[in-house]
């Protein structure tokens, strides 16, 4: 099954850190730029981090910037958010996005992972 499979979610005290994964199964990340979004109750999708294919190139809104690092390990087809610092409103069930930025013959290509629950409270 094509899939992206997360793990890492949890419960985590503010100030706290948390790493979050994100890993292919069934094919490669190597030509996929990956994106962590989040969503929180009652509020719309957020992006909160992004890498491209090579790895060179990440960005991340302000709302996050200096605190969530993304980075990606292709020997282990496997892409990861450490979060460090977390507060309340770091609360949300994350997503991982792959969609394939190399040009190929299935260019644009994505999956998403099924989420996994961070909460950030005492």
């Amino acid at each position: 099954q094509l899939q992206l499979v997360q793990s890492g979610g949890g419960l985590v005290q503010p100030g706290g850190s948390l790493r979050l994964s994100c890993a292919a199964s069934g094919f490669t990340l190597d030509d996929y730029a990956i994106e962590w979004f989040r969503q929180a109750p009652g509020k719309e999708r957020e992006g909160v981090s992004c890498i491209s294919s090579s790895g060179r190139v990440t960005n991340y809104p302000d709302s996050v910037k200096g605190r969530f690092t993304i980075s990606r390990d292709n020997a282990k087809n496997t892409v990861y958010l450490q979060m460090h610092g977390l507060k309340p409103e770091d609360t949300a069930v994350y997503y991982c996005y792959a969609q394939i930025t190399k040009w190929r013959y299935d260019y644009g290509t994505s999956y998403w992972g099924k989420g996994t629950q961070v909460t950030v409270s005492s």
